[in-house]
């Protein structure tokens, strides 16, 4: 069964090898691999591993884009035990000096763009022995330099006598405080979901096998690779995009006829602005998942009004392994429930507690915490932060939010990024949401900063509608009788875009360290 919590990816790979060896597995660029290749190329990179020294439970990191050859290369160090380490590209060179450092990663794989970084960190890293690099000078192709790597090994299959409880991905977090965790994940995360749903009988999030999947968040993240392989299991076609773009998204749904996918609600919004974006671009789509940040509730309509398909939200992290809750198709609908991140999906419970660990009624603000089989082994190394983070089997999500009397989530914000004015706590993401509503607001990030008198003063940054100006004077007004006045920001700040991580995450910390590194706050910042 494909959707059997029993499973692990290489016992998915090798089935649908087996039962539709030509069916296109992943579609990259203008390359199209099916099934059947997959499973001998991945045999043969497993081997190639062997033969390199890596053994189970070895990390294995790789520093470059997503392809085919990415997912391979993952599928083949679960072939012999090993766990990925994938690195985001977009980090600097000390961010992934950490990484390699802390997983204490045995061999990298390094596309050449990105092999400076590599060469010049090596030395400093005596667990690293070996390093691969992916691609070969003037070849188009992303992974011609693996070819090298792996032509003259076998292609029969290996058995390193893991399960599905056994760690398969290491995921570094985003690090919104101090330095990124590895969160460890196993096999299991990819199947009990499914699993799940089927169980219950519910089609809130579903994969069939003769969809096509759009990979647009990067593979290198939790929902990247999670998305990828919810559909692998499932037999799927897998369109992989090496970073997106906007105007890039559009043309592979309209062309290769995607029929799913999970995304960002901002890729969303870049990909309505598109030229090419019309209803008749987007027949081919039956569902589409979004997760990572609210959807604001105008948005949502531009976006029901342009796609003639189902809506699911999830609400997940990291250490979850997989979606934790979820807005069925169902409920969305103009209301209230739109602003929810839904209900715990089924196998999950979902409770929220206060300072003590007490849990607390219905309506009652407080921590949200979450129950799933799909939960992450723990933090590599870091037995503190998995006593803090994990309690009785119940994941502490590190975000403030309630449960109404039908059991619906409502997110507030991360609890390090709430803002306390004067004693009262005040959430971005609520502010967030009705400034969204805003005809000249195209984005918006809320947070707080130092105030002798107040201790902390709400400031708002906007990136206004191409064409309008609003005022913060305007804005402000716009907010009485939505907000309570201690909420209301006191400041704003016009930016072109916005700081935001790769899962399409508002990087609050990084817009509010640059707006006190630039000590400017009485001119910049002054709504005069």
């Amino acid at each position: 069964m494909l959707d059997d919590p029993s499973w692990t990816l290489m016992a998915a790979c090798a089935a649908h090898a087996r039962s539709r060896p030509t069916h296109p597995a992943v579609v990259c660029e203008d390359r199209s691999v099916d099934y059947a290749w997959i499973h001998r190329t991945s045999n043969r990179a497993a081997h190639a591993l062997l033969t390199d020294g890596v053994r189970r439970g070895d990390r294995v990191a790789y520093l470059g884009l997503e392809s085919e050859y990415y997912f391979t290369l993952f599928l083949a160090c679960a072939k012999v035990g090993a766990v990925m380490v994938p690195i985001n590209w977009r980090l600097t060179a000390r961010e992934v000096a950490h990484i390699l450092r802390d997983s204490g990663a045995v061999e990298l794989f390094v596309e050449t763009r990105f092999q400076e970084t590599a060469e010049v960190l090596a030395p400093e890293l005596p667990a690293l022995h070996h390093t691969v690099r992916t691609d070969r000078a003037g070849d188009p192709d992303p992974g011609a330099g693996l070819f090298d790597w792996w032509r003259d090994h076998p292609e029969d299959d290996l058995d390193p006598g893991t399960g599905p409880g056994d760690a398969v991905v290491q995921i570094y977090t985003s690090g919104t405080t101090g330095l990124p965790k590895g969160a460890v994940i196993s096999h299991r995360a990819f199947f009990t979901l499914p699993a799940a749903m089927r169980a219950a009988g519910k089609e809130w999030i579903d994969w069939r096998p003769e969809d096509v999947s759009l990979i647009s968040l990067p593979g290198l993240g939790t929902a990247g690779i999670g998305w990828f392989f919810l559909g692998f299991g499932h037999g799927l076609t897998n369109v992989v995009m090496r970073m997106f773009l906007a105007q890039e998204a559009v043309r592979l749904i309209r062309e290769k006829r995607v029929t799913t996918t999970f995304i960002a609600p901002s890729m969303l919004h870049l990909i309505l602005d598109e030229p090419d974006a019309s209803p008749a671009a987007f027949t081919s789509m039956r569902k589409i998942v979004y997760g990572g940040a609210p959807m604001p509730a105008n948005l949502m309509l531009r976006c029901l009004e342009m796609f003639d398909c189902e809506f699911a939200q999830i609400y997940a992290s990291t250490e979850c392994g997989a979606a934790a809750v979820c807005l069925p198709p169902e409920d969305h609908r103009p209301g209230p429930l739109l602003r929810s991140a839904g209900r715990a999906c089924p196998g999950n419970e979902l409770k929220i507690v206060d300072g003590t660990g007490r849990t607390v009624p219905p309506g009652v603000i407080g921590q949200v915490c979450v129950r799933t089989p799909a939960v992450m082994l723990g933090y590599w190394n870091l037995p503190e932060a998995n006593r803090r983070t994990l309690v009785d089997g119940w994941l502490h999500m590190g975000d403030n939010g309630y449960v109404d009397e039908q059991g619906y989530l409502f997110v507030g914000d991360r609890i390090n990024d709430t803002i306390i004015v004067a004693g009262q706590n005040v959430y971005p993401a609520e502010i967030e949401l009705q400034l969204a509503e805003h005809p000249s607001v195209r984005d918006v990030a809320v947070v707080g900063v130092p105030d002798e008198k107040w201790g902390e003063l709400v400031h708002c940054c906007v990136v206004a509608l191409p064409g309008t100006t609003p005022s913060p004077r305007e804005l402000t007004l716009f907010l009485r009788g939505r907000l309570a006045d201690y909420k209301i920001p006191s400041t704003y700040h016009f930016v072109p875009t916005l700081d935001r991580n790769p899962a399409g995450k508002v990087l609050r910390r990084t817009i509010r360290e640059r707006l006190l590194a630039q000590q400017q706050l009485q001119g910049v910042l002054s709504n005069d």
